[in-house]
């Protein structure tokens, strides 16, 4: 089910919550298990039999889980790295199998026959949701023993397909409290209106930017060679297409959230207004890079046995992060580029660069076209095409007119999304500023009573409106999220 979609805006999504607070007046523990059940539904809905593979492993790490909790010293490390080890195998057949195989067969020539695996959704964000609960059990930090609190955990729908990433400690004592099976009228505002703003950037920005973009890459992956105008608009339209998309949906998911009076992490903090590849990465899918920090780059040894180690593992850690998002050599091409740029951004830091006039712009410059870079190998089929688009943003493949009118306005819609997404404040700042929103989303100063924009004005309701109607004009053919691939 998606959350741009009639099914679940008019159906789902109402009928869950009335339920959930009718339940919840009466016993939260009942409430919990039908948001629980709902949250299954939503699951089962896209391909019923996706949920078998969801419940064993729920199954799996809930029993690893309690083990752990029973346990000390050595043993627990072991039994949790085994549990560990066992998720990762699940998710290599699913989503690597057919990869391995076909690289093998390439190296050694033999005609190795592939598997017919289908991806389960959400197996990535739900994997490694339940690995960073195996490593908290193992930790001595959490002890869970109530399953019905568990699964409701994992199969939360609002982050269930595509994130956040969650951590148990943060959530579940959330669902432990009273207050949260009760209506606020505060949180079901800010909730709706937070939806809205995310639903917006998903079907009207993203999904309208996405064809300038999958024309271009199309044509390259088939062996054609766009000239420099085209290979340019190709990759902004898909550098704002992915943005809008994945943060539309972290959005809608922390809207949806915050009507069952539950917080999610933020997810994004306007990644393409950063200076720098390390500013970056603490802005975009902010989720997933704190997992790859505390779990992996720290594991490793992080930043403690040297410069040339912490080098090592920062490439080795974005390499994995790359790979993470799907089964082919592009995207591992786009973690090490990650990887390159955080060991130079690294590098300049410990010089102690002088700062000069206009340094904020360089380097807010020099990071976003470097992440344009990045993201024609991830939004690539091939390598080739790949060095199509890359080639053309050179000028290597010539300079086409751009006088003929549709190439015109691409190029207009990507320049209006730069300065969106560059000179506008994010949906947490918005919400913090002008809603007087509790210091949930950010520590700005919160906006006072005096103040004549603060909400309810007429002007947030006419917009918000405005963004809801275009919203819902763009659902006549809802497209699934980038991120349900991954």
């Amino acid at each position: 089910m998606l959350f741009n979609s009639y099914v679940f805006i008019i159906g789902f999504a109402p009928l869950t919550l009335l339920g959930f607070l009718i339940v919840g007046r009466w016993s939260p523990q009942a409430a919990a298990a039908w948001l629980a059940l709902a949250s299954l539904t939503f699951y089962g809905w896209w391909y019923p039999p996706y949920l078998v593979i969801l419940s064993v492993s729920v199954l799996f790490n809930y029993g690893a889980g309690v083990i752990l909790g029973r346990l000390a010293g050595s043993i627990r490390t072991f039994v949790m790295a085994g549990a560990i080890a066992v998720d990762l195998t699940a998710l290599g057949y699913f989503k690597y199998a057919n990869f391995l195989v076909g690289n093998l067969a390439a190296l050694t020539g033999l005609d190795l026959p592939l598997a017919t695996i289908a991806l389960p959704l959400g197996i990535s964000f739900f994997t490694f949701t339940q690995i960073a609960f195996l490593v908290d059990c193992g930790r001595g930090e959490v002890r869970e023993v109530n399953f019905r609190r568990y699964v409701l955990f994992v199969t939360y729908f609002p982050h269930l397909i595509a994130g956040p990433i969650i951590h148990h400690k943060d959530i579940m004592p959330q669902f432990a409290r009273r207050e949260t099976y009760q209506f606020n009228h505060t949180n079901f505002t800010i909730g709706v209106i937070i939806f809205i703003i995310g639903l917006f950037k998903k079907v009207f920005l993203a999904d309208n930017i996405a064809p300038i973009a999958s024309a271009v890459f199309n044509t390259a992956d088939h062996g054609g060679v766009p000239t420099l105008f085209d290979a340019w608009t190709g990759a902004l339209a898909y550098t704002f297409e992915i943005y809008f998309d994945f943060s539309g949906y972290s959005d809608m998911a922390i809207g949806l959230s915050l009507l069952f009076n539950v917080r999610l992490p933020i997810n994004f903090n306007s990644p393409y207004q950063a200076t720098s590849i390390i500013d970056f990465w603490k802005r975009w899918h902010m989720s997933l890079s704190t997992f790859l920090r505390d779990y992996l780059y720290i594991p490793l040894g992080g930043n403690r046995r040297g410069r040339v180690r912490r080098f090592l593992n920062l490439f080795v850690t974005m390499l994995i992060g790359g790979l993470w998002h799907g089964a082919s050599w592009t995207f591992v091409a786009w973690g090490g580029l990650h990887g390159l740029y955080l060991m130079a951004n690294h590098a300049w830091r410990g010089l102690s660069p002088p700062t000069f006039p206009g340094a904020r712009f360089f380097g807010w410059l020099a990071t976003f076209l470097a992440v344009v870079v990045a993201w024609v190998f991830f939004r690539a089929e091939s390598f080739s095409g790949a060095l199509a688009v890359l080639s053309g943003m050179a000028g290597l493949n010539g300079v086409a007119p751009i006088l003929d009118w549709p190439a015109l306005v691409n190029g207009a819609w990507c320049l209006i999304l730069l300065l969106l997404v560059v000179g506008l404040p994010n949906t947490q700042h918005w919400v913090t500023r002008w809603l007087a929103c509790p210091d949930y989303f950010s520590p700005r100063p919160r906006t006072t009573d005096a103040d004549p924009w603060r909400w309810p004005h007429p002007l947030w309701a006419l917009g918000l409106g405005v963004l809801a109607m275009l919203a819902l004009m763009n659902l006549s053919q809802p497209t699934v999220f980038l991120y349900f691939n991954f």
